[in-house]
């Protein structure tokens, strides 16, 4: 057996060994959305924190860094935080409940972020990381927004590519993935089912119309990623036409965990979940004000906030109105995210506002009682982790669906933000706080969250130098990404067995009519040469 002092050199000997042989990473963070960059640079960070060099590309200030981070920031113009701030105020003002018809309209109301993605490929400091041969990259790591064509720099650079997904999985990772559809008894959006249980006639004619209507949307997400594809990288004859670019995804992480969350389906290699990715395995220490704040909460505390794109001025002033009086007459202490301290809501002893929040570790708080959320899933994701029951009031996007399976599996309550008056808002509030299943429901839930044989981080870290050190590991890709849709489905041989049936059902046929004419003695030169007798027969 080794001894202490030989198991301590060997410690740090692989310590050294994993700095010197850090690998050189490019992250495209691009989307200019603060809940999507909050999941990807907390994958980047694991991968700084472990020893790798990290540039990233983003758009937006990081909330975290790391000194073997490089940031390279491509803002924002006044022009499109004024489109952005344009785009969340209608989506605020409108029904998105039907989450399948809100899909094509997303698509045209989010085209800034479509533009904006392009134009931080076309930044001059972006294209000198392949324009200059003195930088050396190993990987590639997108986080994925529908923006497959940004996959274009892993070819400039040579490289293989892993995107980093906020997302769950659903149709549109299929050109990348190739995992096996099967919506027969896979639940699609806004489907649920208990465990074990299999889909009703009903559910699965849902699953095949959003199936269907999903194919359109991807077929349409595709053209316009092949447009910008071909504007940022069609006079380069050495890269490869649109299409396979998006063969050559080595594989996806998803903030995702299909064995607590569901639903159970079968998944590829290059399918990895890290559900959870941004929550601190030990939460930081809160600011000194909240922290106070909810240790004097003797009734304890309610946390509000509804993520960083739905902004308190794209509320209705009535409905916020209403949301301040049901709160401000509670017993409980409320945190309550507000951008603009200078005119919030109404001034109340037990509302504190805060334009910032550490919404992880607040949390992680043993004072917090509910989570008041917009069903985004970086929140569920961290209130689940921390068996916090919730009360949704979704907007727009996967929000709808994200909300209706935390009501199906009792973990809270949801009701619509745009006609939310005070009674059922109050009444609501009163019920997840005093009907304990709600608590006991996620807190349960949170045991099996959390129990797994990795964590998201090292999950994460695992697969990421897995690519690396098998050079893209192609090995892990789907075959179903290089067969057209009729070899994958065997609709070859099903054609050839159907025309073998056909001919061995004419001959048949005409055997049988010929034995017939032979026994009856009536041939065709009979039928011919005597039609009087062929009428009467």
């Amino acid at each position: 057996m080794m001894s202490p002092k030989f198991q301590f050199l060997a410690i740090i000997a692989a310590v050294l060994i994993n700095c010197t042989q850090g690998a050189n990473i490019l992250a495209v963070f691009s989307c200019p959305s603060p809940s999507h960059l909050i999941v990807e640079i907390s994958m980047a960070k694991v991968l700084a924190e472990n020893g790798h060099n990290v540039t990233v590309v983003t758009s937006m200030k990081p909330h975290v860094t790391h000194k073997n981070m490089h940031i390279i920031q491509v803002d924002l113009t006044e022009e499109e935080n004024q489109s952005m701030k344009d785009t969340m105020a209608k989506l605020t003002a409108r029904d998105n409940s039907d989450t399948l018809s809100a899909l094509f309209r997303i698509r045209q109301q989010f085209e800034f972020m479509f533009n904006k993605n392009r134009d931080v490929m076309k930044d001059q400091r972006v294209k000198d990381l392949y324009e200059n041969k003195d930088n050396k990259f190993d990987l590639v790591m997108i986080g994925y927004f529908l923006n497959n064509f940004q996959i274009g720099i892993a070819q400039k650079l040579k490289v293989p590519v892993v995107l980093a997904s906020s997302m769950f999985q659903w149709e549109i990772f299929y050109s990348t993935l190739g995992n096996p559809r099967e919506i027969a008894y896979v639940p699609n959006i806004g489907v649920f089912g208990k465990i074990g249980s299999t889909l009703t006639f009903s559910q699965r004619v849902f699953g095949l119309i959003s199936f269907a209507i999903q194919r359109v949307f991807t077929y349409f997400l595709e053209k316009d990623n092949a447009a910008l594809y071909y504007e940022l990288y069609g006079d380069d004859p050495n890269m490869p036409p649109y299409e396979e670019i998006n063969k050559n995804v080595s594989l996806v992480l998803f903030n995702t965990h299909g064995l607590s969350e569901g639903p159970i389906r079968p998944n590829m290699p290059g399918v990895i979940e890290v559900g959870g990715i941004q929550v601190k395995e030990q939460p930081d220490p809160l600011p000194k004000d909240i922290a106070e704040f909810l240790d004097n909460a003797t009734d304890g505390a309610i946390l509000l906030s509804l993520g960083s794109n739905i902004q308190g001025q794209f509320l209705k002033p009535e409905t916020v109105q209403k949301m301040f009086n049901v709160l401000s007459k509670l017993k409980q202490r409320i945190i309550w995210k507000w951008e603009d301290l200078s005119k919030t809501p109404g001034k109340s002893a037990n509302i504190m506002y805060s334009k910032w929040l550490p919404q992880d570790d607040i949390l992680a708080h043993p004072k917090i009682m509910l989570f008041i959320n917009h069903a985004g899933r970086g929140g569920i994701t961290e209130s689940q982790y921390h068996g916090k029951p919730m009360l949704s009031l979704p907007v727009f996007g996967d929000q709808p669906a994200n909300a209706d399976k935390v009501v199906f599996d009792e973990f809270g309550l949801s009701m619509s933000l745009l006609t939310l008056e005070e009674k059922p808002f109050r009444d609501n509030i009163l019920e997840i706080l005093e009907n304990p299943k709600y608590t006991q429901n996620v807190k349960a839930f949170s045991q099996l969250f959390r129990d797994r044989p990795m964590s998201a981080r090292q999950t994460v870290l695992y697969w990421v130098e897995y690519v690396l050190r098998y050079h893209g590991a192609p090995h892990l890709q789907s075959p179903l990404l290089h067969m057209s849709f009729i070899t994958a489905n065997n609709l070859d041989i099903f054609a050839i067995l159907f025309v073998v049936l056909i001919i061995i059902v004419f001959v048949n046929v005409l055997i049988l009519r010929l034995v017939y004419r032979k026994l009856t003695g009536k041939s065709k030169k009979d039928q011919i040469t005597n039609p009087n007798k062929l009428k009467t027969n």
